[in-house]
């Protein structure tokens, strides 16, 4: 009989496993992922990397799982450069389709404007907030 164990710091190793049983289990399924790690970096005049995109495709897609700009450069249409940026090379890599969610508000009005559509929301995620789930076809 399987037993349980609750845990708020799994081993490396058990996560691991995991995500390998899983893609295994996936790649029956449906197939290769080709899952590719995307970033978009904004490097300041030092060189250092002060933001930027954070993401994969995979299956066709386009996740972007981090987006940040930094203060001083919020309000110049950054986002959607970086959001460009990376949907055309997600596009290069074969992707039809580009997906992201947020709970912020102005970050969802950007998004918007570079032609993302809502398809999902999760009312109160954080409390007092709403994530939402947008995708955009990149054909």
């Amino acid at each position: 009989m399987a037993e349980f164990e609750v845990t708020g710091s799994p081993a490396a190793d058990d996560l691991t496993t995991i995500g390998d049983a899983l893609s295994a289990f996936n790649l029956d399924d449906v197939g290769p992922s080709e899952r590719r790690p995307l970033a978009v970096l904004i490097r300041d005049t030092d060189g250092n990397v002060s933001g930027g995109l954070s993401g994969y495709t995979a299956w066709g897609w386009l996740f972007t799982q981090l987006l940040y700009i930094p203060d001083k450069e919020r309000g110049k249409g950054m986002a959607g450069q970086i959001l460009a940026l990376a949907e055309e090379e997600a596009a290069a890599r074969g992707c039809r389709g580009a997906w992201i969610d947020t709970f912020n508000p102005q970050a969802l009005r950007a998004y918007q404007r570079q032609g993302y559509e809502i398809f999902g929301e999760l009312p109160e995620f954080p409390k007092g907030r709403t994530r939402t789930f947008l995708r955009k076809c990149l054909d």
